[in-house]
């Protein structure tokens, strides 16, 4: 699946490298590794759990923080940085590519 800067949604899964610190180092999308060229940003956002419907068990911890990396990346050291939005919802360890801008 290839994207174009205006689509705003995409939720595919991708492989997300970290560095020892844990920030994004890299992400393996579209058969290529885009490296991250610039300072990542890091937040959290709540879950909307009451539209999910989404149970867990007592005691599994943190069930309605989704994460989020805004990174900007490129394939080599001379092509232009893209926006990747990335998010990872609770109760998964898999990162999604939600959306991409130039």
């Amino acid at each position: 699946m290839t994207a174009v800067a205006n689509e705003t949604t995409l939720d595919v899964e991708v492989d997300v490298r970290f560095t020892a610190a844990g920030a994004p180092l890299a992400v393996r999308f579209d058969g290529r590794i885009w490296a991250v060229g610039a300072d990542p940003v890091h937040w959290f956002a709540r879950n909307d759990w009451w539209n999910t419907r989404r149970t867990a068990a007592r005691g599994t911890g943190d069930v309605v923080s989704v994460e989020y990396w805004r990174v900007q990346v490129r394939l080599g050291t001379n092509s232009a940085l893209r926006t990747f939005t990335l998010r990872r919802d609770p109760l998964t360890t898999q990162w999604l590519l939600e959306s991409i801008s130039d």
